[in-house]
């Protein structure tokens, strides 16, 4: 299973709806959420949890999925800001294999990878949800690198199909440098290209302070995740990810930072964990963050 196609588990803690500081128009708190074989049971959760908006991941495009994702999501009163595409194939999150095996950057999977982030767009139009995210990959450092023309390409084509349906395609921070994905995107060219920015994710891959990436991306952020993490030490392998406040992402200043760059879309909190504790961390992210906003 991807780290975060995740479904909550389905018991019920009694929360109210969210708070009226996540209005439209201000920033607002989501959490990500797989929607599985019950999309009413998953959107219930994340009403059940008090949040306004989720980003939501799919398994399944067919018909039945469609109409009952979108009867949940009307009936629970919970935007959903973007629809997530992963796969096919292995996507391995470590610095030797993930090179290889992440986004559209490795050619031996990436013709299915945008076939399928262009199903995830046609799912994305008919669920009635405006924007389609995921890792595009390790984008070479080098824009004469081969490769890195062949990743703009690949974006170019994604985020032209997405536009032409009136969705933003954008691309999670993680696998490069905030300077290399600000310079894929304005290569790529094309209107609606965006980023999740994922603070989190520029610190476990060594990339990046998120709070000074504000500054290089700022006029290109559409989503946030909020999640946190450690700077990896291990050469192989990523930083861990921990709860929020554990990290080194200064909350608060980050949270200012976005605030200063005009960004007042959802604060998605993400814990790629599962069982009682992601539940908790979340809950606890989730009264750390509207203290915030």
């Amino acid at each position: 299973m991807n780290r975060r196609f995740f479904l909550f588990s389905s018991s019920a803690l009694g929360l109210s709806a969210a708070p009226d500081s996540q209005v439209r128009g201000s920033m607002r708190l989501g959490v990500i959420t797989g929607v599985g074989k019950d999309p009413e049971a998953a959107i219930r959760r994340v009403h059940e949890l008090g949040f306004a908006t989720c980003q939501v991941g799919a398994r399944s495009f067919d018909d039945d999925t469609v109409k009952r994702l979108r009867a949940a999501l009307d009936r629970y009163k919970i935007e959903a800001t973007a629809v997530i595409a992963g796969g096919p194939g292995p996507e391995i999150y470590d610095f030797y294999r993930g090179p290889a095996t992440i986004g559209m950057v490795p050619r031996e999977y990436r013709d299915a990878r945008i076939a399928q982030i262009k199903k995830t767009s046609d799912f994305a139009e008919r669920c009635g949800i405006p924007a389609v995210q995921t890792h595009c990959g390790f984008i070479p450092e080098n824009p004469n690198d081969p490769l890195y023309k062949e990743a703009v390409a690949a974006i170019r084509e994604v985020a032209t199909y997405c536009h032409a349906k009136g969705q933003n395609f954008r691309c999670e921070t993680g696998q490069e440098t905030p300077i290399t994905l600000l310079r894929a995107i304005r290569d790529a060219g094309v209107e609606g290209i965006g980023v999740n920015f994922d603070p989190a994710n520029l610190i476990m891959y060594g990339k990046a302070n998120p709070v000074d990436a504000v500054e290089v991306l700022g006029p290109y952020i559409q989503g946030v995740h909020a999640k946190d993490g450690l700077y990896p030490t291990d050469p192989k392998s990523l930083g861990r990810e921990v709860p929020i406040g554990e990290g080194k992402v200064n909350f608060p200043v980050f949270v200012k930072r976005l605030k200063e760059a005009g960004y007042r879309g959802a604060l998605t909190i993400e814990r790629e964990i599962s069982g009682p504790k992601q539940t908790q961390d979340i809950l606890a992210s989730k009264a750390f963050l509207e203290k915030l906003i």
